[in-house]
């Protein structure tokens, strides 16, 4: 795995006066074996080298020389700098999409949680307030609040509060690999960052006639009208409905409460969209009465009955078929995400040991870069049926 790492930008020491230290470059490994290994804490990381030398004599550790302590991988996670990280999780995707292993055809993008290392996250914790955006966690002041649910259904009931980040990541629904990634506070919504996320990819690897593929959390018209126009990509995201109420139709006419078909009363553009108004039957008679007696009927002003507003589909989002087979079978390629979210959780990534959005930004890259480094050592060694599963790369090994 650290053979095919390209660690050429990455800085090899640190300019300094004062001792020699350690390689930053052998430091990226040790982290590489820690995130390979599931370990959740530095000090399951010290103890594995110690017990395991020539697993440090590869990290490039000089074994005949004390091993590096607490404070010094303490020290590398907290002030690396982020951007180096990514730009070698970048060279790694170029050289697979090189390979022929990487293909951004269909490309699907999520997010999970990542608990801060805060004692409000304790389920035993007693403290008043918990969740309460006026009581930010003392360990970690650059944390966020959120929500983080089971599923994307409005009618969801199983929820929880946490304190923390989001972890985006896009991935290939093919391989199942990652492509890009980025950490945010768990306060921002998911839709913000997707924008920047396409944009940042397309900078070193071709989103360019892309299927791009998400939940409902990221239908927003903005992602549609950015993919379809400057990516010529399309979208797979069901529709978000927004907590809007079902209307029954007979013959293209809505049903108003009292069971009568409703009448067109003209168009008009709101928010760049174009709506069709519907009012009452009795809006203009003067004799009949409403069978339900609508408070906008009977209010003793205009009389005008009630009216329902349908958004039609003149754009992109509202075009798309979603109940059609193959809008179906493409969504069905995003459960690749959710599997790679499970196999980034048991990197250790689940809950955070450090207090800072900069290390909570590494250790995730750091994930990445340990799953990507294990798909290469499955492809060079002709077992890209495992590049998935660590432990199935353990065994070839």
């Amino acid at each position: 795995m650290f053979l095919n790492l390209d660690l050429s930008e990455f800085p090899e020491k640190v300019a300094s006066t004062g001792r020699k230290g350690y390689s930053k470059r052998s430091l990226l490994c040790a982290f590489i074996v820690m995130k390979c290994e599931g370990f959740s804490y530095i000090t399951d990381l010290l103890d594995y080298p110690q017990n395991n030398l020539l697993i440090a004599y590869y990290c490039g550790f000089n074994i005949r020389k004390p091993l590096p302590s607490y404070r010094t991988f303490d020290r590398f996670i907290n002030n690396t700098d982020n951007q180096l990280l990514k730009n070698l999780m970048s060279s790694q995707v170029k050289k697979l999409e090189a390979m022929g292993i990487i293909d951004t055809s269909f490309i699907a993008l999520d997010s999970t949680p990542v608990n801060a290392n805060a004692k409000l996250n304790n389920p035993k914790s007693f403290a008043k307030n918990k969740f309460s955006k006026d009581n930010q966690p003392k360990s970690d002041i650059d944390c966020g609040l959120s929500v983080h649910t089971a599923s994307n259904q409005h009618n969801e009931r199983n929820f929880e509060y946490y304190w923390g980040y989001k972890n985006h990541i896009l991935v290939d629904c093919i391989t199942g690999l990652p492509i890009y990634e980025q950490t945010i506070t768990a306060n921002i919504s998911d839709s913000t960052v997707a924008l920047d996320i396409l944009e940042n990819t397309n900078e070193f690897i071709s989103v360019k006639e892309c299927t791009f593929i998400a939940d409902k959390g990221y239908d927003v018209k903005a992602i549609y009208n950015t993919v379809k126009d400057i990516y010529s990509g399309d979208c797979v995201i069901p529709l978000n409905k927004r907590n809007s109420k079902k209307t029954k139709f007979v013959n293209e006419h809505p049903i108003c409460e009292a069971g009568l078909m409703m009448h067109k009363d003209g168009k008009f553009s709101d928010n760049c969209r174009i709506r069709q108004k519907y009012s009452c039957p009795y809006k203009l008679s003067k004799t009949q009465e409403c069978p339900c007696n609508h408070k906008n009927r009977n209010n003793g002003k205009k009389c005008r009955g009630c009216t329902k507003y349908i958004t039609l589909p003149g754009d992109y989002r509202l075009s798309i078929d979603r109940e059609c087979i193959s809008f179906k079978k493409i969504y069905a390629l995003r459960t690749e995400a959710e599997r790679y979210n499970s196999r980034f959780k048991q990197t250790g990534q689940e809950r955070l040991w450090t207090h800072s959005f900069n290390a909570a930004q590494n250790l995730c890259t750091l994930a990445h870069i340990s799953l990507l480094a294990v798909a290469f050592a499955a492809v060079i060694t002709n077992s890209q049926n495992s590049f998935r599963a660590l432990k199935s790369v353990k065994r070839i090994a």
